[in-house]
């Protein structure tokens, strides 16, 4: 199980990337606390926080380069680009990345010391610390195993420590007052994973769905990755309800797998309050 980057089927239109920047949003003023807000209609996953909030923060690709290099990721710059995807012809973004093969397995520790070397500001690091502790502790729990012995395999691998990482940079950049995500969407279903067929939601999810809010979704499989709740539940995420707010700025942000019968995506909106 993992937060593939795997592209839309071909039968879903595609335009080309997105042209152009908008302005980052504006701070908040006296009285207007900022609020992020995330509706997962068809669930979430790591690379679709990271678009998301790409698209809130207007980041253009010479400012998602040098994100990749704070990272220490110095062979993935000109390998990661927020393109436009279409769904049911709505057009939204996604996270495109080209990565190299690779085939090692992490432990807490290694992820620490990877994030240990980057450039991140003290509260991106916060963040991706807290996900992915989170991380190993749910692991730990399924398999009986304590967070430093866990052997991260999809979790582990570049794509997540990509995901984690962008994520936690934007996060820390727009820097939220608020940050509300709404119920998250679980079916059941069968998830092929480097242990075999296990249950939708998988174990690892259903311990870090403790104490959250979830709807069922008429549809079958994975809807919500251990990477992104991990990343909700690392930046302090609540949940609940739209709450009041002045909207600037909005972005639908989908995955790489389609749900039939069910309105794909997830919302990230950004205001304030009034």
């Amino acid at each position: 199980m993992s937060d593939h980057h795997e592209q839309p089927p071909e039968s879903q239109p595609r335009p080309g990337p997105p042209e152009g920047r908008e302005p980052a949003p504006r701070r908040a003023g006296p009285g207007g606390r900022k609020i992020l807000v995330i509706r997962p209609n068809s669930g979430l996953s790591g690379d679709m926080m990271a678009a998301g909030l790409l698209a809130l923060a207007g980041a253009g690709a010479e400012e998602l380069d040098q994100m990749l290099r704070a990272l220490k990721l110095d062979q993935l710059p000109g390998r990661v680009a927020l393109e436009s995807r279409q769904v049911n012809q709505v057009a939204g973004v996604g996270l495109r990345v080209d990565l190299p093969e690779e085939h090692e397995h992490r432990n807490l520790r290694d992820i620490e010391n990877f994030f240990s070397r980057t450039d991140l500001s003290p509260g991106a690091l916060d963040i991706a610390r807290k996900s992915f502790r989170l991380l190993a502790e749910a692991e730990g729990a399924v398999h009986g195993l304590s967070p430093e012995e866990v052997h991260f395999h999809e979790v582990g691998a570049l794509d997540s420590l990509l995901d984690i990482g962008l994520a936690a940079l934007l996060l820390d950049r727009l820097a939220p007052d608020r940050f509300i995500c709404g119920p998250l969407p679980v079916c059941d279903g069968v998830i092929r994973c480097r242990h075999g067929l296990i249950p939708s939601p998988a174990p690892a999810v259903l311990r870090l769905l403790v104490g959250v809010p979830v709807v069922g979704l008429a549809s079958r499989g994975e809807t919500v990755t251990p990477t992104g709740l991990a990343l909700l539940k690392g930046a302090g995420a609540e949940f609940g309800p739209w709450p009041p707010l002045t909207l600037e700025r909005q972005a639908l942000a989908y995955g790489s797998r389609l749900l039939e019968g069910v309105p794909n995506g997830a919302i990230f909106a950004w205001g304030l309050e009034p």
